[in-house]
Parts: C-alpha cells; structure tokens; sequence
C-alpha cells in the first residue's frame, strides 16, 4: 500500500489534499463516451483511491457525459468529510462523442446544476471554466464573460471555488481580475513542457498547477531515458513520470486516471519515489522527445 504523507500536501482552495490524487475521466466508455464495460470495476478503483488516503478527484458532468459522476456517487455518497471533488464545465459532447464549447450562460448555469445532480452535492468544491477556444490546448481570447457567469454561480452559493483549465497565462490574468482563481488544469508532462514558467509563477502565488495527461494521455509517455531510469530505480516508468512532476514543484497536484485497482496502486506508489538531483537532471532531456 502507498504511503501518500511522502508526497505532501498542498492548498486546494481552501482545503489541504494530498499531492498524489486521482482522475475520473478513464471511468467512462471508449473516448470518454457512454458507460464503462464494467461499472462494478470502475466503483471499486474509486473506493480503493479513497481507502488509500486520496482525497483529491477530479471529475465532470461532460464525462460520459454525466457517467463519471454517477458512477462517483454511486460508489462514495455520502462522501468523506475530507474529500474535494472537483469538476469542469464549459463543454458539451456531441452525439458523436465530439467536444464542443458550452459557454452561454444557460449551459454554463445547466453544467453547474447538472454536476450538482450527478454527484449529489448541494455545493461543488472547485469548478474549473475548460476554454474550448481551440480543443487540442489553450489559445488566445477574452474569457471574461464566461467566467462572469461563474463568478456568479459562485456568488449565489453554488460553488466554493473557481479555477481555470486549458488556458494561457494572459488568461488567467484576466480571470485573477474578475475572481480568485485556486487552481490552473492545464496538459503537462515530462516530455510537453510548455508551462514551466506558468507553474513557477503560480507556485510563487501558492496556487495548484493540476496537470492533466501527466501520463501523457491516450498515448502513453514513452522515451529510452524513463525507462533506464526506471530500470535503475526498480520502478516503471509512469512512476517516474509521477514522481518527477512531484519534485517538479510544491505546487503540482497530480490526478492520474486508471480503470484498474492494480494500475491505481502503482500510481500511488509513486509518492514514495525519491528522485536525486541528478536524476532529475537526466530526466530533463526527456522534454521535447514527444509522445510515442
């Protein structure tokens, strides 16, 4: 069993969770569309995350859509006093399982309501606003008016706190003007890199940076470097990839998905890898290599 303390904590909002928590996206159908094939198996990975000690999930309503929610409730309602659940709106899929924005007002305040439904909750602890101005990462634009609508949900008591994911540092400075923003979602990882200057500067503000494919997504990271590396270290390679976004900065909050309780655990163990300096020196040259 892992022994997520090694990994330490971090200020999400206004709760402390673990550093090492867990996605939600993989408990959905094929391209995070329609149900699971075994739903008894997606229930029992969220019960063994919360049994290991994590305390951070991050989930939303366009899972599915509203299948990873359902499947949340199903499997921790009434849910842990110390659990933060935290969820994404700004998007809808369509019948054909695409991804497209939903950034009026009524399908922002329906996203609110529908994440309020699913999971059973009177309030939702984070909602980050997912940009969808260009679907494959963060592009240019104003997203002033629908965080407005946010900000607004938030005001009548719907949500606890605000984050933004998908978006670039011009946005959100522009969101830190309109609310507090507790948290950045955006993609990261050992080989894309893009972000560095962003983490730092919200680490220096104790801001969460949450990155998501820290895995690399649906096409697993893969380089010789990690996996020599992780030979030496009697690890796989995905652990290293984890530990060294742990090392990366205090404010890095990982949320790795897994349908498998066996994948789960191998995750977690990652909070108890100690990667050396010059390990992470090695490690460095990974960025730019790619996505095999």
């Amino acid at each position: 069993m892992s022994n997520l303390d090694k990994a330490g904590t971090f200020i999400l909002g206004d709760r402390n969770v673990n550093r090492l928590g867990y996605g939600a996206m993989q408990l959905a159908g094929k391209g995070v569309f329609g149900p699971p094939k075994d739903r008894d198996a997606a229930v029992a990975v969220l019960r063994a995350a919360v049994e290991a000690g994590v305390n951070h999930i991050d989930t939303s309503d366009f899972y599915g859509p509203h299948v990873t929610n359902q499947i949340i409730r199903e499997a921790l309602h009434p849910y842990p006093d110390e659990l933060v659940i935290v969820t994404k709106i700004g998007a809808m899929r369509g019948a054909d399982g695409s991804w497209n924005p939903a950034f009026s007002a009524e399908q922002l305040a329906q996203a609110v309501h529908d994440n309020l439904r699913n999971l059973d909750l009177d309030v939702l602890d984070v909602v980050n606003l997912r940009i969808m101005f260009d679907v494959h990462g963060p592009a240019e634009g104003s997203i002033e008016e629908p965080l407005a609508v946010l900000a607004e949900l938030q005001r009548k008591g719907l949500v606890r706190h605000i984050g933004l994911s998908n978006v670039t540092p011009t946005q959100v400075a522009e969101g830190r003007r309109i609310a507090r923003i507790v948290c950045v979602q955006n993609q990261y990882n050992l080989a894309h890199r893009q972000d560095d200057a962003m983490i730092d500067d919200l680490a220096r503000d104790g801001t969460a940076y949450v990155p998501f494919f820290p895995l690399g997504g649906f096409s697993p990271l893969q380089s010789s470097t990690l996996s020599d590396v992780a030979q030496r270290l009697g690890a796989t390679p995905m652990q290293v990839a984890l530990a060294w976004l742990l090392r990366r900065a205090p404010n890095i909050l990982l949320i790795p998905g897994t349908s498998s309780v066996t994948h789960l655990h191998e995750n977690l163990a990652a909070a108890e890898l100690q990667l050396s300096d010059a390990v992470m020196t090695e490690l460095e040259g990974v960025s730019g290599i790619g996505i095999a």
